[in-house]
């Protein structure tokens, strides 16, 4: 009987163990029951949206279709004098023999009779160029202009046929996340399409804030410099430039000039035969949470401006020290770069509607964009300007500086000796324009007591000078 208990007792346990757990766990709002509130959100069953990152989402077809047909093979071939230390130490020989040099890479036709844009360091140095159609026909090009800094340069062929071109898209209005083609020919293969996303825009790789590009994860090699980048539309939003790599391959990124620049920088080329390049006129950094909290701002994000150039557009609009620049016209702005790409896409006594927060509070003045050349750098006394189309003929260069003026009484006594002289290199930085020169000394000055710079005389001699900096 006692054993009958037990085993009575323990069935009633079990029994009631199972009811309770079901009851905890299964049941109306148990834990495991289709009712329970969870942290974790879930998609319906009948969730069936497509992101469109499958092949049957996006057709890539049609638009490499008419990419490849505007996407050229370019050669440029160039000579160099190798020399024989051999021959000259011991029979006193000179002169050394040509060499000839060959190099590729890609172009996109911009118009039906033959302008043809592609990369700076495409066509560097060259004493001819050829480019190669995707039909196979070769005609030798001349070049046109070139824009060093945004390595873009235009070329012109001429045939009495009417060539297939691309469509400029709009590259301000491309989002991350968006497909895009790479279309050209690395390692000498013809006509090679490659599909990626855009990785990020308004990327700066020169550290002075002056270049911007549309950063890729489409697959660009040696030989693409110079092709296309189109949407999937087939309308050209960028010219592949270069790629982020340690090998010289591609690792993963590459690198696009945005369509809007590159044709600001071709229509400057065709209607003045040089860029009709800007400057805002402010310098400073972009916004952090430590510096909103520790200067008591209002925003986040934005550009604070340190210093606004003497005679810019800014300085005279009423931009000052300490504003945070929010907006140009319709564009967010960030950073320096973020100034720098919209900038790049005008011309000087074109005017900007510009937005910043003053004391707390947001405002809006026009801003006209400068021209370069009525913007001076100074060093300690030595103004320099930028320089015009005679120097560089004069010089035989095609960058640098020219020193304007000199206020220091300390080097009046060099004033003949330097005033008209060409920078062409603080320490080890080129003095490419006024822009960078003041962007390299502002740096230098921050951490070095002193520079070396680097100039060409009036006589065409190179010789050099240290100044003090503090």
């Amino acid at each position: 009987m006692k054993r009958f208990s037990g085993l009575f007792l323990v069935s009633l346990l079990s029994g009631a163990t199972t009811l309770g757990a079901y009851k905890l766990f299964i049941e109306n709002d148990g834990l495991f029951s289709n009712n329970t509130k969870s942290i974790v959100t879930t998609a319906p069953v009948n969730y069936t949206k497509n992101v469109g990152l499958g092949a049957e989402a996006v057709d890539f077809t049609t638009a490499a279709d008419n990419a490849v047909h505007t996407v050229v093979h370019v050669k440029n071939l160039s000579y160099r004098t190798v020399s024989n230390p051999m021959l000259e130490y011991f029979y006193g020989y000179k002169g050394g023999q040509q060499q000839a040099q060959v190099g590729t890479g890609s172009g996109v036709i911009i118009s039906e009779d033959g302008y043809i844009v592609t990369n700076n360091h495409v066509i560097q140095d060259a004493s001819e160029l050829e480019v190669t159609l995707n039909n196979k026909e070769t005609y030798k090009a001349k070049l046109v202009g070139t824009d060093s800094k945004m390595d873009i340069a235009l070329l012109k062929i001429d045939t009495d046929k009417k060539l297939p071109y691309a469509v400029f898209g709009d590259s301000d209005n491309v989002k991350v996340g968006e497909w895009v083609l790479a279309v050209g020919n690395p390692y000498n293969l013809t006509s090679t399409v490659t599909a990626g996303i855009i990785s990020a825009k308004a990327r700066n790789l020169d550290q002075k804030g002056i270049q911007s590009f549309i950063q890729t994860d489409a697959a660009v090699n040696p030989g693409n410099s110079g092709g296309a980048l189109v949407n999937t539309k087939g309308q050209l939003i960028g010219i592949n430039t270069m790629i982020s790599s340690m090998t010289g391959s591609y690792v993963g990124y590459s690198f696009a000039v945005p369509s809007n620049i590159t044709r600001k920088i071709i229509e400057d080329i065709m209607e003045y035969g040089n860029v009709q390049r800007g400057i805002f006129g402010v310098e400073g950094y972009e916004l952090n949470s430590n510096m909103t909290k520790d200067m008591k701002l209002s925003t986040s994000q934005g550009f604070y401006v340190k210093k606004v150039d003497k005679n810019s557009g800014a300085a005279k609009a009423g931009i000052q020290q300490g504003d945070v620049i929010i907006k140009l016209d319709n564009t967010n702005i960030s950073s320096f770069v973020d100034i720098s790409s919209y900038v790049n896409t005008k011309r000087p006594n074109d005017v900007v509607k510009t937005t910043f927060i003053r004391n707390g509070k947001a405002m809006e003045v026009p801003v006209t964009i400068t021209k370069n050349e009525f913007v001076n750098a100074e060093l300690n006394g030595i103004i320099f300007e930028n320089l015009d189309a005679s120097d560089k003929k004069r010089f035989h260069i095609d960058y640098g500086v020219k020193v304007k003026d000199i206020t220091n009484q300390s080097f009046m006594r060099y004033y003949n000796a330097l005033k008209g002289n060409i920078l062409i290199a603080v320490n080890d930085a080129k003095a490419t324009d006024t822009e960078t020169v003041a962007n390299i000394l502002n740096e230098k000055i921050a951490n070095e007591s002193m520079v070396e710079l680097t100039m060409i005389n009036k006589r065409g001699e190179l010789v050099k000078f240290f100044v003090e900096v503090k």
